[in-house]
């Protein structure tokens, strides 16, 4: 499970994330200030920082160009109202990864974490094998005992996420906000197709659980283990 540190003073917007990423199966701390969330991190190691540029006393900027200069390079995406080309010009030359205006879309911002978790992955391996299918993501490349396999892209991304979270149970609704990127092309329907093309390209049996359904609950990519 992914560690996220939010640093949000405002009380209504902080819950509200910090409830969304929770039932995203995030693992969430909040800080409320730019010096508890230095306290938090001297303390732990997190995955992605989300950051409020108008924190009160240290603001955003500060405490990133601080991290920064700690030669933390954990992956930090600016939450700010500050949005001219400008703002976002300054946010990113002071180290941060991405940049996200007020007011934000949720699923969107879920997005955005992905592709910095991806990212950080894939600095560690871009090649996944698991079950006899290896994935690479730099290469853009499936196969399976050897043998290519052609996928569409919203195919290719979905198994990624399986790979990336083997032995793990996802109900749809959980696959279509991970993966599906925008509310307009996702739904649990979409999910389902995409998964049963999915099945077929990679030529899954019947009896192939490397994919599974799991009766009332969701699907779960199997290890074999």
């Amino acid at each position: 499970m992914a560690k996220l540190l939010l640093v949000e003073d405002n009380d209504d917007e902080a819950q509200m994330t910090l409830v969304w990423l929770q039932d995203e199966n995030y693992a969430v701390t909040w800080a409320g200030s730019g010096e508890r969330a230095l306290d938090y991190l001297a303390a732990e190691t997190y995955d992605v920082i989300l950051l409020d540029w108008d924190l009160p006393r240290k603001s955003g900027v500060e405490l990133l160009r601080e991290l920064r200069e700690k030669g933390d390079n954990t992956p930090v995406i600016m939450l700010t109202a500050h949005d001219t080309a400008k703002d976002k010009e300054k946010g990113l030359d002071c180290g941060a990864d991405d940049y996200l205006a007020k007011p934000f879309d949720l699923v969107e911002l879920c997005a955005r974490i992905r592709v910095q978790l991806r990212r950080s992955a894939g600095s560690k391996s871009n090649v996944l094998t698991l079950g006899g299918i290896t994935l690479d993501s730099a290469q853009y490349r499936v196969k399976r005992d050897g043998k290519e396999v052609k996928l569409l892209p919203k195919e290719f991304a979905l198994l990624e996420f399986f790979m990336r979270n083997p032995d793990k149970v996802f109900s749809a609704e959980a696959i279509m906000h991970r993966v599906w990127q925008s509310e307009e092309d996702g739904s649990t329907n979409a999910v389902r197709s995409c998964l049963k093309r999915l099945r077929q390209r990679l030529e899954l049996g019947a009896d192939d659980d490397f994919i599974e359904t799991v009766a009332g609950v969701g699907y779960r990519c199997n290890t074999g283990n």
